[in-house]
């Protein structure tokens, strides 16, 4: 093969490979970032002189029942790899259509749910969409996605307003139908009149019968992330 030929394929080549990658960084960098606490930053109050105050913490303390408001959020976070690898990619999806209560008694969360309609989930890809809502996630047959708390959840310390506190969670996620039970790390907040919950799952797709998501130009890897942001307020 003439060498001038050669010298053009190799050029070609390592342009596609160069244009892939750049394209995957630049899709990458436009995904939203995972869900934290400081996307919901820590309500305060006015003082009589009109100054910042923290808000005052209601003779019950925090114990009762919450329930899931607007600006709550669920989504997924998946890989997504191009060219065997070479690069890769984020890939969001979220829904603020969240429903669900959390229980609260002497300090310690004694009951937790929450559901997600997954027809709302929606990423920044329709063609991804239609393949999430169709063939991966079936949700004409599977409408939602559901998790039950079957552990109390215990703190190392008593809440108190604007404090952020860490414990672990273990429940009953469904998705797709299948139930598996689940235990995971979770932030807390409670600000005296709402308390916001941030925490991650990882999922195996093969545990939750989930099709495999690739597809003939991207291959997604077989695994990925439920994040949640759950803003509540009392009942």
């Amino acid at each position: 093969m003439n060498k001038k030929v050669v010298i053009g394929i190799v050029v070609v080549a390592l342009l596609a490979i160069g244009g892939v990658f750049l394209y995957a960084q630049v899709r990458d960098s436009n995904q939203p970032d995972e869900l934290s606490l400081d996307d919901r930053p820590a309500q305060t109050t006015t003082s009589a002189a009109g100054d910042a105050a923290e808000p005052t913490p209601p003779a019950e303390g925090a114990d009762g029942t919450w329930v899931i408001v607007a600006d709550s959020e669920v989504g997924y976070r998946v890989v997504e790899d191009f060219i065997g690898g070479i690069a890769n990619a984020e890939a969001v999806g979220r829904s603020s259509a969240v429903t669900g209560d959390v229980t609260i008694a002497e300090g310690a969360v004694t009951g937790a749910t929450f559901e997600v309609d997954m027809a709302s989930v929606q990423s920044d890809s329709g063609r991804r969409d239609g393949q999430f809502t169709g063939r991966i996630m079936t949700v004409d047959e599977f409408p939602t996605a559901d998790f039950t708390l079957t552990d109390d959840i215990t703190f190392d310390e008593v809440p108190e307003v604007g404090a952020e506190l860490t414990a672990t969670a273990t429940g009953d996620l469904t998705l797709r139908g299948v139930t598996q039970e689940v235990t995971f790390d979770v932030t807390a907040r409670w600000d005296g009149e709402q308390i916001v919950i941030q925490g991650a799952i990882p999922v195996l797709f093969s545990d939750y019968d989930i099709p495999n998501p690739s597809n003939a130009a991207v291959s997604t890897r077989d695994n990925g992330t439920l994040e949640f942001l759950l803003v509540l307020e009392r009942a």
